[in-house]
């Protein structure tokens, strides 16, 4: 009785370390630090969650009604958010596809932005991360942003 309490136990410290985690999970779990991060204002959080050389790219429209893509620095990204009170800055998603291949993953997650409590837009971010050191990073972020058709 005594050795199946031990494993018992064990077996609940193992689940709890991270040994029942699947890659997917992984992959969730650096995609929600950056969420995190974002929503506490946190520099250090956000800088953690890219890659040295990460693209992070929006595709939306200009007054003309063409899309374009805009390029953002993710130094300037950080500084921004990390300058505003924490919870002002809440991106809510929805993991859609998750796609993985050994070192490379693919996020698609449909998002609502709520800036300040009020819904400001909507749209979809395209993760491209990888996986450095045994760390899932994001290498990629391309998202849309639009106010229609947000329900």
């Amino acid at each position: 009785m005594r050795h199946i309490f031990i494993f018992l136990v064990f077996g609940c410290l193992c689940r709890m370390d991270g040994f029942g985690q699947t890659e997917e999970d992984s992959v969730k779990i650096a995609v929600n630090r950056l969420f995190i991060a974002m929503k506490n204002s946190d520099a250090r959080g956000l800088k953690e969650s890219f890659t040295d050389s990460a693209i992070l790219q929006s595709l939306s429209k200009n007054k003309e009604g063409n899309f374009i893509i805009e390029d953002e620095k993710i130094r300037e990204f950080i500084d921004i958010v990390s300058k505003l009170a924490a919870g002002d800055a809440d991106e809510r998603i929805q993991f859609e596809t998750i796609k993985i291949d050994g070192p490379l993953a693919f996020v698609w997650a449909p998002y609502k932005f709520y800036y300040k409590a009020k819904f400001s837009h909507c749209g979809v971010d395209s993760f491209q991360l990888v996986k450095i050191s045994g760390t899932w990073k994001i290498q990629i972020l391309l998202d849309t942003r639009r106010k229609e058709n947000c329900e």
